[in-house]
C-alpha cells in the first residue's frame, strides 16, 4: 500500500528483517522495499562487499553481513547481528538461490546435486531453525521463503532446483504447523521468471539484463516482465500485520503461467489448450 502521492506508508515500523542473497536480485529489491517500508533489515550475502555497500547506501537502517547460507554458523550470525545491533528479529526472509545441477538426470554430478538442495533447501531450514529461535521467546514473527514454478509443478527447472523448491513448500507447511503455537507465521513466495541477474545468465551468450527481459515478456501470460519488485511488495504484505491472519501458504506469482492464462484463451476462448481429466469426454 503506498500513499496517494505515490510514497510508502511505514508498513514495517518498528520491524527489524533479515534478507538473505540481499545484495542483488529479488533480494535487493526486497531490501529496498522493506526499508521504504520503515523496516530495519540485515543484508546477509555471499558477496560481503556487496551487500555492505547497498547497506552503506541505505544508511542507519541497514548493516550488511557475510552469509552462506548453507553454513549453519553463518545464518546463526546473520540472526545474532539483527538482534544485536538492532534489538529484536521479526522478519526472516530465506531467499538465496543459485540455478546449481543442470543436465540430465543420467548425467548429473552428484556433488552438484548435493550443493543445489544444500543452498537451497538446508538453507531455508537453517533460516526457519534460527529465526526461530528468536522469535519463539517474543511469541510473534514471519518467516518468508522464496520458493518457485519449480516448487508446484514439474519441468520447469532443473531436477535438483525443482526437488529443492518442491521441498521448500513442503517444510513451509510443516514449519507453520509447528511454530503457529508460537505465535510465528510461515509463508512461502513462488516466483515466475523474473528479471535478474540470474535469470539473464541463463540465455544464449554473455548475461544480457534487457535481452532477458524482452524474452520474459514475451513469454509472459500478462505481456510484460517480472521484476524484483513484483516479488518484493509480495514480501511486504507476509511481513506486515496485514498477513497476520496468513501462515503455510506459498503465494503464486507468475502472471498466470501455471493457471494456463498464456494458451491462447485455453477451452474458455476455443483456444488451443489441451482438456484432460474431464469425465466422459
Amino acid at each position: 500500500m503506498r500513499a496517494g502521492n505515490g510514497k510508502p506508508v511505514g508498513r514495517l515500523d518498528g520491524k527489524t528483517a533479515v534478507i538473505t542473497g540481499g545484495a542483488s536480485g529479488i533480494g535487493e529489491g526486497s531490501v529496498r522495499a522493506f526499508v521504504a517500508e520503515g523496516a530495519n533489515v540485515v543484508i546477509a550475502d555471499l558477496r560481503l562487499d556487496a551487500a555492505q555497500a547497498l547497506a552503506e547506501e541505505l544508511g542507519d537502517a541497514a548493516i550488511g553481513v557475510a552469509a552462506d547460507v548453507s553454513a549453519e554458523a553463518d545464518v546463526a550470525a546473520a540472526v545474532d547481528a539483527a538482534v544485536e545491533h538492532f534489538g529484536r528479529l521479526d522478519c526472516m526472509f530465506n531467499n538465496a538461490g543459485i540455478v546449481g545441477a543442470v543436465g540430465p538426470i543420467a548425467e548429473m554430478d552428484v556433488a552438484d546435486f548435493d550443493r543445489t538442495i544444500a543452498v537451497l533447501l538446508r538453507g531455508p531450514f537453517l533460516g526457519i531453525k534460527h529465526a526461530a529461535r528468536v522469535m519463539g521467546p517474543q511469541g510473534s514473527g514471519s518467516i518468508i521463503t522464496t520458493a518457485s514454478t519449480a516448487g508446484l509443478a514439474g519441468g520447469l527447472g532443473p531436477h535438483g532446483y525443482t526437488t529443492a523448491k518442491h521441498g521448500v513448500v513442503g517444510l513451509t507447511r510443516s514449519a507453520a504447523s509447528e511454530l503457529a503455537d508460537d505465535g510465528i507465521r510461515v509463508n512461502a513466495i513462488a516466483p515466475g521468471n523474473i528479471v535478474t541477474n540470474m535469470t539473464a545468465r541463463l540465455g544464449p551468450g554473455d548475461a544480457d539484463f534487457e535481452q532477458a527481459k524482452t524474452a520474459i515478456a514475451k513469454s509472459s501470460p500478462l505481456g510484460i516482465a517480472g521484476e524484483p519488485s513484483d516479488i518484493a511488495f509480495a514480501a511486504v504484505y507476509l511481513a506486515s500485520d496485514e498477513s497476520r491472519y496468513m501462515s503455510g501458504e506459498t503465494i503464486l506469482i507468475d502472471s498466470g503461467f501455471l493457471a494456463g492464462a498464456g494458451r491462447k484463451g485455453g477451452f474458455h476462448r476455443g483456444g488451443s489448450a489441451m482438456i484432460t481429466g474431464i469425465a466422459g469426454t
